[in-house]
């Protein structure tokens, strides 16, 4: 992504009027020192090796994340991004913020472990908080971003979905004006919505609306995470793909060519 593109997105999201927009020199030292975070000697070479089905840099840099921001990353599983966000945001004083129920922060627990100098600042908070899982929340307007990764899905389905409540949640912890980024495993429009239950991929229409009906803003769209390989007809759903390859080595090659999902990138801001 050209910081051009970026200069753009920025002040689509900030306001109509050009003079209002970050410079575009702020834009390129944020994007060189995201690059120097997503080249960091402390990423597992597995990681960095799917990056270009997740086009990290590229990501970040267009929901706007700024090395001095308190990030918020809903669910960060194994850490992924968490690699990247938490060396980006040290660069600058930020905070760097897990959020998940205590079952899944195995992960970016056991990445802080092998590691503490490095991730000494990272902090932790319980999310989704409801009334089967309490826990201490993100404290009220405290975030300047909240990130998703791939989660959407994962609230919609089991037996007690709280989509609407995550997207609830997730707003209440954002400062007036701050950003929400959103990357899912994308659905066709003209799909049975019924799949959204049992395949991981979502609508774009679904997630703005959840987004829309807790009070956000729609600001920017982005092809970033895009895979038009990916005809999301699988037989094991998303998990028919990599990293996953539910079906082992039938028709492996077959999936592996097609590459990890079709994602949409979509940025939201809560209004000031």
């Amino acid at each position: 992504m050209s910081v051009r593109t970026l200069l753009l997105a920025c002040c689509l999201a900030a306001s109509p009027t050009l003079a209002s927009c970050a410079p575009k020199e702020a834009i390129a030292a944020n994007l060189g020192a995201l690059r120097v975070a997503a080249a960091a000697p402390s990423r597992t070479a597995a990681n960095v090796s799917r990056d270009r089905y997740r086009h990290p840099v590229e990501t970040l840099a267009f929901f706007g994340v700024r090395p001095g921001d308190t990030v918020v990353e809903i669910w960060p599983g194994g850490g992924w991004y968490s690699e990247i966000l938490i060396p980006y945001l040290a660069q600058g004083g930020g905070t760097y913020v897990g959020a998940a129920p205590e079952s899944r922060m195995a992960g970016l627990r056991k990445l802080v472990a092998a590691n503490p100098a490095a991730y000494a600042t990272v902090r932790t908070a319980n999310f989704p908080v409801l009334a089967a899982v309490p826990g201490t929340p993100v404290a009220p307007g405290s975030a300047d971003v909240v990130l998703t990764f791939r989660n959407v899905h994962n609230w919609m389905m089991g037996k007690e979905p709280f989509e609407a409540e995550a997207f609830r949640q997730m707003y209440a912890m954002l400062k007036p004006g701050g950003t929400l980024g959103v990357v899912e495993h994308r659905l066709p429009e003209n799909a049975d919505a019924a799949r959204e239950k049992t395949s991981g991929y979502v609508k774009a229409s679904t997630v703005r609306r959840l987004a829309e009906a807790a009070g956000f803003r729609l600001v920017a769209t982005s092809e970033i995470n895009a895979n038009p390989l990916d005809k999301t007809d699988h037989p094991e759903g998303v998990w028919t793909l990599p990293p996953n390859l539910r079906l082992g080595n039938k028709d492996r090659a077959k999936y592996v060519a097609i590459g990890e999902s079709d994602r949409m990138t979509l940025k939201f801001v809560k209004p000031r």
